[in-house]
């Protein structure tokens, strides 16, 4: 009798948002599948499940042409890793998930080589930010895109690639969550009536040296006017410590955390946030939590991306609404004055900071899909390719 072998899903991931959108997407395949087999790179979420990565993402997690830089030796390495043992292991399907200007080499090299497995890369390049001539490439390396956005496919579609909208997984990450500020802060020995601020510098090493110090003069300046300020820094394992050494010796209180339940109780619980420009936005949309956002890269990257940049916006919710219903303070706007101007504007003023929240969901919606999670629907897709 013969026995066919377990399917196969080559993953590609390169950083800890990633992580989260393949973890999920493992979790509706397995559901599909039980005995489908999981292989390739990924980050601390998708090991939780199981998953044996064939390196740390983190050494290659950097944003920014002078940041990776001094890191191309490895990344370059480990891209030859991954092409060899796609080579050993023969899988049915390669999924690429986010980190566009790291997995583009790894598709380039692959075809460059004839290999013939189907390639689906989730989530699309922002073309309509950064260089629509991207999405010309992007064609030529992969067979079928998911997007998250409902207005990216034609972007792609007009180079004859398949594209599904298969909608943003914050909308699965946060339903059904339950808001219990009491019990997240006995756990963490947060006072139980403090001013408490969620702040996140992102999940990059490089994100990190550049955003906190810019944090912490904000947080200083903060805690005139809110003696009581407590902070809670949600982060991920591999730069958690980090973080923790950044802020050792900060006058303010504060805890860092981990995992991605404890984050969002953190955003609960939190009055106000401050947040690196990225997904973590929209998380704190539906967390019901008011915030601005803030990013920046090193003095020459800053120059080039203020001069290629595609869209007026950063924030994704702003994107949408074609105007700023979320504060964004980006490249030389990144400073303490101004940031802390506004988030004192919006702490002060408790109408405001709701109306921030209830204008920002009316466009949260948008990012689903009709009458199925995104996992579910990015899970149908693959399945129809192996």
């Amino acid at each position: 009798m013969n026995v066919s072998r377990p399917k196969s899903v080559y993953f590609i991931v390169g950083e800890p948002s990633g992580d989260l959108l393949a973890s999920r997407l493992m979790q509706a395949l397995r559901n599909k599948d039980p005995n489908i087999r999981f292989i390739g790179m990924g980050g601390e979420t998708m090991i939780a499940l199981g998953f044996r990565s064939l390196f740390d993402i983190s050494e290659i997690s950097v944003m920014g042409i002078f940041e990776v830089l001094p890191k191309l030796r490895l990344i370059m390495r480990r891209m030859n890793e991954v092409i060899a043992d796609i080579r050993e292991q023969k899988p049915d399907v390669i999924v690429t998930v986010d980190s566009w200007g790291f997995v583009h080499q790894i598709l380039a090299k692959l075809k460059k080589k004839k290999n013939d497995i189907p390639k689906v890369h989730y989530v699309a390049p922002q073309v309509w930010a950064w260089n629509k001539g991207r999405a010309k490439t992007v064609a030529n390396l992969v067979d079928q895109l998911m997007t998250l956005l409902p207005f990216e496919p034609p972007y792609f579609e007009k180079y004859g690639l398949k594209c599904t909208f298969v909608g943003h997984p914050v909308i699965e990450n946060t339903a059904n969550l339950t808001k219990d500020a009491a019990t997240f802060k006995a756990k963490y020995d947060i006072p139980e009536q403090c001013t408490l601020l969620s702040v996140l510098p992102g999940s990059r090493q490089s994100e990190i040296k550049r955003l906190i110090p810019v944090f912490k003069q904000v947080l200083g300046q903060l805690k005139k006017t809110f003696p009581d300020l407590f902070i809670v820094i949600p982060s991920v394992a591999a730069i958690a410590g980090k973080v923790e050494t950044a802020f050792a010796g900060f006058e303010t209180p504060y805890r860092v955390i981990t995992g991605q339940y404890e984050r969002y109780a953190a955003f609960q619980s939190s009055v106000f946030a401050l947040a690196a420009s990225g997904t973590v936005s929209l998380e704190l949309i539906a967390c019901g939590t008011p915030h601005v956002i803030a990013y920046k890269f090193g003095y020459v990257s800053n120059k080039i991306a203020k001069r290629f940049a595609g869209t007026k916006y950063a924030n994704l919710i702003n994107i949408l609404a074609e105007k700023y219903v979320i504060p964004e303070f980006i490249l030389e706007n990144c400073r303490e004055p101004l940031i802390t101007a506004k988030i004192l504007d919006l702490m002060l003023h408790h109408d405001k900071a709701k109306e921030q929240i209830e204008e920002a969901r009316q466009y949260l919606i948008k990012l689903k899909p009709d009458n199925v999670l995104p996992s579910e629907k990015a899970a149908e897709t693959v399945f129809s390719i192996i």
